[in-house]
């Protein structure tokens, strides 16, 4: 399985990015991205999607109801309102600009919904050079999902995310068992990194020179640091699902790494966080 695909080589028809779960070879997250300057007629079929500005606006008809997202100009400039479409059907977006829709496989169709900007949670996560921002868009405790999972990481250059190291592969007591898509934006054409590996039972390596459009897969196994290269901004969508019936994003550190979270508390958040507004 290739785990990091580089920018265009998973387009497909109108899509920039295509993941489905087949192409991933695992059974439930996936990624389309949009480039759009018109209007396009998309399916949901088995899963349920977002439809999340990464930059420009659009409409999103579905299910007999409209959305007008009013958007945003890029991904580092502010978090964004977004719909959400049911399995099973047929939305046709208009505007301008690059959409993802981030999905899930699910059995259960909800309805068709507006989230919009003002109800996503920011959280500044971490400390130091650990600093960083996440948009919670689609979590359990923020917006009402069956399956998906769906944030982003936004770390000013210089600093480390995905850290500690930590996993999501097993359904027991605290973990969930859960897929995850890393999709990448850097700053002014830069480059970051991506660490991945497994354990010795599942073995699995990825480090990964990641430019804007990459996309890194995570099947199992420890991930991070994702690392932001001095003077370039990182950010990256994460896409997760997974088998459980409760949907939960519960994570295990790398126990050789945990300590690095008690350093947090002598540290201050980094001053270039929240990201937003002229940079």
């Amino acid at each position: 399985m290739k785990l990091h695909r580089r920018a265009g080589t998973t387009a497909e028809g109108p899509f920039d990015l295509v993941v489905t779960p087949e192409s991933a070879g695992w059974g439930y997250s996936g990624l389309r991205v949009l480039e759009l300057d018109g209007s396009e007629t998309v399916t949901t079929g088995d899963a349920e999607a977002l439809v999340l500005p990464q930059s420009g606006s659009c409409r999103v008809e579905v299910d007999g109801e409209t959305f007008e997202l009013a958007g945003r100009t890029g991904v580092f400039d502010a978090v964004t309102d977004f719909a959400y479409l049911p399995r099973d059907a047929e939305a046709t977006i208009t505007g301008s600009g690059r959409f993802a829709l981030p999905s899930a496989k699910t059995a259960k169709r909800l309805p068709a919904r507006y989230g919009p900007a003002g109800g996503v949670p920011v959280e500044l996560r971490g400390a130091g050079n650990c600093s960083r921002q996440v948009n919670n868009y689609c979590l359990p405790h923020t917006f009402d999902a069956d399956q998906l999972l769906v944030c982003e990481v936004l770390t000013p250059g210089g600093n480390w995310s995905s850290y500690p190291p930590h996993k999501h592969d097993e359904a027991r007591e605290g973990e969930s068992e859960l897929e995850e898509i890393y999709f990448f934006e850097v700053a002014r054409s830069g480059m970051g990194y991506q660490r991945v590996y497994g354990t010795d039972e599942r073995p699995i390596d990825v480090l990964a020179e990641v430019r804007s459009g990459d996309v890194v897969l995570i099947p199992h196994g420890w991930h991070g640091p994702s690392m932001a290269t001095p003077g370039y901004d990182l950010y990256y969508l994460n896409v997760m699902a997974g088998p459980g019936q409760e949907r939960a994003w519960l994570i295990c550190d790398d126990p050789a790494h945990g300590w690095v979270r008690q350093t947090w508390d002598s540290q201050d958040v980094d001053s270039r966080l929240p990201f937003g507004g002229p940079r």
